[in-house]
């Protein structure tokens, strides 16, 4: 199994707290995690139909036959469940008793917040990262096909085509996940939603604008981009508040957390189409701000990071916070360094008063630099 970044603090967690619950997309490789680093636990999936109508039917002697270091997979499923699990942790009084497992983030957390609020660690597994494909040795060779294969698990230990791979990826969400989300009665739309959002990565969210060419309301297009958030297919990235210029956009930004399956929903079929898409600039943008927020939620830690843009269009990429300190990014999809590459990076400095050990590029490139006015780091070897 390859390595995962979250599980040493899994395994810190589940000595701390009765129940640790593991979230995230679909197939980014939760069940086979938990599987390999609990050893000595029981595992049931509530996918099954008999397990599932077992916790639901006789919660009690569900309780009683796992009733303690077990993985319960799909733990959303039985929502009825979670009470028993509260008073049974509460009267063992033990700690890493379950580990609880889903996809279903919003129907997971709302089962949580009622009846675990307190007693369980939550932590959020992703696709592969960039620092996990390249410990492994299984990082595509070029940004291209890094881009379009994405990172979920199976592509790599099945050796699976993108192409092969996304679209019933797409199709299984779309029936399972979204309809046990929400009843949206016309999958068409939905998934037509899903397209034209991903032709908007990296741009600022108009959600009037989504509403308009999918034919929905403003209310329903909101309503459709929470769904997409809860499921982990898409995020926002707020904007920055300091308003050092009076003119401040206050817009999010609109990402998705893996660029090979928005490859698929925009329809690209190679890594050679990377190259030469519009979108390439955009969907590398992606990739490496993705890789921020992965590295943060595989350390246990919510992503701390934004953006920060005026009315004149100066714009700064990302934007990480570490204690009182800021960091900011210009990502760069160009593999020739440019001494252009620090023009934003230098004017938010003058406005803010950073120094240059704030101010990073990232670019596609294939060499560190340190500049008087910052570092620059190749995105290949990149280490957060």
């Amino acid at each position: 199994m390859i390595e995962r970044d979250i599980a040493g603090r899994l395994l810190f967690l589940i000595e701390k707290f009765p129940i640790v619950t593991l979230t995230g997309p679909r197939q980014s490789g939760k069940s086979t995690l938990l599987k390999n680093i609990l050893t000595d636990y029981h595992y049931v999936s509530l996918e099954d139909p008999d397990l599932m109508a077992f916790a639901r039917d006789d919660p009690r002697s569900f309780i009683r036959t796992y009733a303690d270091k077990t993985i319960i997979d799909e733990a959303q499923r039985v929502p009825a469940l979670f009470s028993y699990l509260q008073t049974h942790t509460d009267l063992a009084g033990g700690k890493g008793m379950y580990c609880l497992a889903g996809s279903h983030n919003f129907l997971l957390m709302e089962n949580i917040s009622q009846s675990l609020a307190g007693r369980t660690a939550i932590l959020k597994l992703l696709p592969f990262s960039h620092s996990e494909m390249r410990r492994a040795s299984i990082l595509p060779k070029t940004t291209d096909e890094e881009i379009f294969y994405g990172g979920y698990p199976r592509i790599f230990d099945k050796s699976i085509a993108p192409t092969d791979y996304y679209p019933p990826y797409i199709q299984t969400y779309l029936e399972r996940d979204v309809r046990t989300l929400k009843n949206i009665g016309n999958m068409t739309d939905f998934l037509r939603f899903t397209q034209l959002c991903a032709g908007r990565i990296g741009q600022l969210l108009n959600l009037s604008s989504l509403a308009n060419d999918c034919s929905i309301s403003v209310s329903t297009a909101s309503a459709w981009l929470s769904i997409l958030e809860t499921s982990y297919i898409c995020y926002t990235l707020r904007p920055d508040h300091r308003n050092y210029t009076k003119r401040l956009i206050k817009t999010p930004k609109l990402y998705f957390y893996d660029t090979g399956l928005a490859c698929a929903l925009l329809g690209i079929r190679s890594a050679m189409q990377v190259n030469t898409h519009y979108l390439r600039g955009a969907l590398f943008e992606n990739l490496v701000i993705n890789e921020f927020v992965k590295t943060s939620l595989h350390r246990g830690q919510e992503p701390i990071l934004s953006f920060w843009r005026d009315k004149t269009g100066l714009e700064i990429d990302l934007m990480r916070y570490c204690g009182e300190e800021t960091e900011v990014y210009e990502i760069k999809s160009s593999a020739t360094y440019s001494s252009d590459f620090f023009r934003n990076l230098s004017k938010w400095a003058k406005l803010s008063g950073a120094t240059p050990e704030q101010c990073h590029v990232i670019y596609d490139g294939e060499m560190d630099l340190t500049t008087t006015e910052g570092h620059v780091h190749a995105w290949k070897t990149l280490n957060l």
